[in-house]
This record gives structure tokens, C-alpha cells and sequence, in this order.
């Protein structure tokens, strides 16, 4: 309790900049959870159970796509499968550069409590010297408060928005290889009944 207590003491130290910066953190952890939730659940791919997978799934969005009746040609399929690869790659990404926007601005919202703290703190320098010590050190600790707060909110931001990114990057790519694998298979369907014919 007494963590959390000393906590909020220097939120309050922060000064006005921490409630934009708050906001920032909030957004970047529903952002997190969101694309966590999605990627567990809409990016897995196991061969036996592609029909058990939700709806959703990337690979059963591209299977789909290209199955189809046996007449459908295979550069209606090759379209098809490459149309549901933009989708997906638009969906399972959403949210992202939210995250990278945060990643920027966070440390500039930082410096600017940064520079709100240390203009508070000259302020206090008078004419005839130091006026109020206790004040130069209480705009000292806004500063040091905020920019602390907004590195802290786009650390967390950076290695998300890199994670998911690379996942993202990662997933695309086993998605052109699935879709490659089953072009090949009808391909070679359609080869072996035009041989058989």
C-alpha cells in the first residue's frame, strides 16, 4: 500500500503533463491486450484442425479463398488467396501505428513536462536571488517525473509495436507459403486429371 501511496505522490508531482501521458499508457495496454488476444487466437495454423479453427483464422481465410468448386481457375484462386492476404495483413495489424505514434510522442510529452518543471523552477529565481528553494526542487521533480513517465510509456509501447510487427511479418509469410503449398496441390490435381483424360 505504501508503494502505491508513494506512487500516486509522484503522479501528482508530475504535474499536468502525466494526465495526457496516462492516457498514452492506457491506450497502449488495450492496444497490447487487443493484438495479444488476436494473435493467439486468429494466427495458429495446424494442418488437422483447419476446419476447427474460429472463423477468423488467417489460414482458414486463405484456405477458403482458395477452395472453391473445381471449375474456379487457378488464377481466380491465385487472386482470390492474394485479396485475402491484404485483409488479413489490414486486420491483424490494426492498432499498430497507433503504438508507433505513442513510441514518439510519449518521451516529447515527457520533455515537455521537462520543460514546464525547469521554466516553473527559474521562475522562482528573483532580482535578489533565490527566492523559494523548496520550489526550484518541486520543478525539478515535475520534470524528472514526466520524462521518467513518458520513457517508460513508449518502452513499453516500442517493444510491443516490435514484437507484433515482426509477428506480423513472421505470419505473412507462412500464410504465402501455406497458400503456395495448396496452389501447387490443386495444380497438380488439375495436371494429373487433364493427364488421365
Amino acid at each position: 500500500m505504501q508503494d502505491w501511496s508513494a506512487f500516486i505522490a509522484a503522479m501528482r508531482v508530475g504535474g499536468w503533463v502525466v494526465y495526457p501521458l496516462t492516457v498514452l499508457a492506457v491506450l497502449a495496454i488495450a492496444i497490447i491486450l487487443d493484438r495479444a488476444y488476436v494473435f493467439a487466437r486468429f494466427s495458429s495454423y495446424s494442418e488437422q484442425n483447419l476446419v476447427t479453427v474460429p472463423r477468423g483464422n488467417a489460414f482458414r481465410r486463405v484456405a477458403e479463398a482458395i477452395t472453391g468448386n473445381g471449375a474456379t481457375p487457378i488464377w481466380l484462386r491465385e487472386a482470390k488467396a492474394q485479396a485475402a492476404a491484404v485483409h488479413i495483413e489490414r486486420d491483424m495489424g490494426r492498432g499498430l501505428w497507433v503504438l508507433e505514434t505513442i513510441v514518439t510522442a510519449a518521451p516529447l510529452l515527457g520533455l515537455l513536462g521537462t520543460i514546464v518543471g525547469m521554466m516553473h523552477s527559474f521562475q522562482l529565481f528573483g532580482g535578489q536571488g533565490l527566492v523559494n528553494p523548496g520550489g526550484v526542487t518541486g520543478g525539478v521533480a515535475q520534470s524528472l517525473v514526466a520524462t521518467a513517465i513518458g520513457l517508460v510509456v513508449a518502452l513499453i509501447a516500442l517493444f510491443a509495436f516490435n514484437y507484433f510487427s515482426r509477428r506480423l511479418e513472421r505470419m505473412m509469410d507462412d500464410l504465402e507459403a501455406f497458400a503456395t503449398e495448396k496452389l501447387a496441390e490443386i495444380r497438380l490435381d488439375q495436371e494429373t486429371l487433364e493427364a488421365a483424360t
